[in-house]
């Protein structure tokens, strides 16, 4: 038999055995191509002229992704020979030269990894319909089926996989060239050696991590970055020296606990966890902190996520809106180029107004966090009231006299119908009449209809009032186009520190280029990180296959039944998998929680809320988790149980 023919088969049989590593690094090279595609497609940069950063951002995160990538594939590569060895030394045995049995080596992996780049480009293509259709949804643009395929993204994604293969493949092939036959065929039984021997120690270091844990995580929290950066080294510290501490800690635990080691099934999972985690310390760590940055950055790519879209939609409400300061100012000059570009269906110029103090913007400073925007309470007329709810298609406010209405942000309503003073406004008392809280242009920069609330009266009451802002509203036909914005904008150029201009287009195009900017590299990261790392961990899991048969048919020769067995192998997985799992879960609980509380109020409210952010980051993570833990038991029950 030839060396290719021989590298064939073996290639073969490695996809078979390690099936997941397989499935995983073609779902990689997919991820790969389909956001490549991204980069080289007009259709998706022409949405936008913003979107000239993308393709920094994309290779950025793609740097990132083929370093995560190459980890895999250099351990798993490692992985293979050291569990291959007794095999490769054996070829060395018969007659090949260390540096045919090393190509042998390298053929094969070489070719698994183009067969998951033929595969990963076929379903990328695929993946990247997905995100096209992602990318012109948030941009209000149709979506159109029909598959491309870029040559420009295929020979990107073809120059990471080079990279990642050779890296992994010199090293494996410069080991084998320079192994002795002894020591290749006994390589397999090399164990990871306890970094800490003495008990002492042990617990000294184990103290030690969970305080570097408690103040990394406090640290992060803080929100700055010289604190971040010293937290993230703490926690680095914390997950290395629970797991070296903690591995190597827990036969000495059991060896003073003679009753609970003998209790059941425990010697049996325990001696197995001992040894497990004896030569994978070190790998758990490294799982563990990679498991950190994956919560986080589901996180807090929900987070952005969450704060572009709840933004967008409380900034402008209407097609087109004009704010000034000046109450002095002309808006002609605007409105004629409004009136000569842009469509308009419905138009009205009104002004905001002061009252002569604040006494509700006193409340919610000291009741809610609320910032102080505008240094009085803030009244528009009800018939400008009116008029704008129209245009908006929200239903008629009705004005009971003796009432004032009042229009604010969701997270206030409350807040604010406890208010139990009433309002006086030209030696006049008004009690609180109706609350509404649809989006109203109340979160801008500039102007807008107050800054979280604003009261509705009467509009005789107000000819005397001191005018706070002189506002626009517009709906239009069409949405306003980016070159229609821009040119309005630049108009308003001399006058920019006191007069702006929004349209919900464009607001719509900001959230969008935040998602696409941010959200969607950091949940390429995230994806890519749990099927790397969960990855690692299943084959490690499964590799132990021919030690679980045996261990398993003695046990039932001794006259253990199924039940028990299965009982055994649950508590197994269970451990295993939990282990790298819970210190991720201490620090990213809290520091997602902190992160959602530091946002503006009335940002994350609803399904935006902290809380729901993190269930469904939690939920995301443990799905895919969930999947491979699913399929390595399934796998290693139907081949170690004698029952199955």
């Amino acid at each position: 038999m030839t060396l290719s023919k021989l590298s064939l088969r073996n290639a073969k049989r490695q996809a078979k055995d390690y099936l997941v590593y397989f499935v995983t690094v073609v779902m990689a090279a997919a991820l790969i191509y389909a956001f490549n595609s991204l980069i080289f497609s007009k259709e998706v940069l022409e949405l936008s002229a913003s979107l000239s950063s993308l393709p920094a951002a994309i290779v950025s995160a793609s740097i990132v992704v083929v370093c995560i990538i190459g980890w895999l594939v250099h351990y798993t590569t490692g992985f293979m020979l050291t569990k291959r060895s007794r095999e490769l030394g054996t070829y060395i045995l018969i007659g090949l030269e260390p540096k045919q049995v090393a190509r042998l080596f390298l053929m094969e992996n070489l070719t698994i990894g183009s067969a998951a780049l033929v595969l990963g480009t076929l379903l990328g293509n695929l993946l990247f319909q997905i995100l096209r259709a992602i990318v012109l949804a948030l941009y209000g643009m149709p979506y159109h089926f029909g598959f491309t395929f870029s040559l420009r993204a295929l020979g990107l994604t073809f120059f990471y996989f080079v990279l990642i293969y050779l890296f992994a493949q010199f090293k494996s092939r410069k080991r084998i060239r320079s192994m002795k036959i002894y020591d290749l065929i006994y390589y397999e039984k090399i164990n990871e050696e306890e970094v800490i021997q003495k008990s002492g120690k042990r617990r000294r270091t184990f103290v030690v991590s969970i305080v570097f844990g408690v103040i990394g995580t406090a640290l992060i929290m803080i929100g700055h970055a010289i604190p971040a950066f010293a937290g993230a080294a703490c926690i680095i510290v914390f997950l290395y020296g629970f797991f070296i501490s903690f591995s190597s800690g827990v036969p000495t635990y059991f060896e003073k606990r003679p009753a609970q080691k003998y209790n059941r099934q425990t010697l049996l999972v325990f001696r197995t966890l001992s040894a497990k985690l004896t030569t994978m310390g070190i790998v758990m760590a490294t799982i563990s902190l990679l498991f950190t940055a994956v919560l986080i950055s589901q996180g807090m790519g929900l987070i952005f996520s969450s704060i572009f879209h709840n933004r967008e939609a409380q900034s402008c409400s209407f097609d087109l809106y004009i704010t000034s300061y000046d109450t002095n100012v002309n808006l002609s000059e605007y409105l004629d180029f409004v009136h000569t570009n842009i469509p308009v269906t419905c138009e009205l110029q009104y002004p905001i107004y002061q009252t002569e103090d604040s006494p509700i913007t006193d409340y919610l400073e000291t009741s809610a966090g609320y910032y102080r925007y505008y240094p009085k309470d803030t009244i528009i007329k009800y018939s400008d009231y009116a008029a704008l709810r129209e245009m908006l298609g929200y239903p008629e406010a009705a004005l009971e006299p003796g009432k004032y209405l009042l229009h604010c942000a969701p997270y206030l309503k409350e807040l604010l119908e406890n208010y139990d003073r009433t309002v006086t406004l030209n030696g006049e008392e008004f009690a609180l009449g109706n609350t509404y809280t649809e989006n109203f242009n109340q979160r801008l920069y500039l102007g807008g209809n107050g800054f979280g609330f604003l009261l509705v009266l009467p509009d005789e009451l107000l000819e005397e009032c001191t005018v706070g802002s002189i506002n626009y509203a517009a709906m239009t036909q069409v949405p306003v186009s980016e070159a229609q914005f821009l040119s309005l904008d630049s108009l308003l150029e001399p006058r920019w520190e006191y007069m702006a201009v929004y349209t919900k287009a464009q607001a719509e195009a900001n959230a969008a280029f935040g998602i696409v900017m941010f959200t969607l590299p950091l949940y390429y990261l995230a994806l890519i990180l749990t099927m790397t790392t969960v990855t690692i961990l299943t084959i490690h899991q499964l590799s132990e296959m021919n030690h679980y048969r045996q261990q398993f048919t003695l046990l039932r020769k001794l006259g253990m039944g199924k039940r028990e067995m299965l009982k055994t192998l649950r508590t197994q997985f269970a451990i295993y998998y939990a282990m790298p799992a819970v210190p991720p879960l201490l620090i990213t609980i809290p520091f997602i929680l902190h992160m959602g509380q530091e946002v503006d109020p009335g940002i994350l409210i609803g399904t935006s809320h902290p809380i729901v952010i993190l269930g469904i980051t939690l939920g995301l993570f443990f799905l895919i988790y969930a999947i491979y833990i699913l399929l390595a038991y399934t796998g290693l029950k139907r081949n170690v149980l004698p029952y199955a």
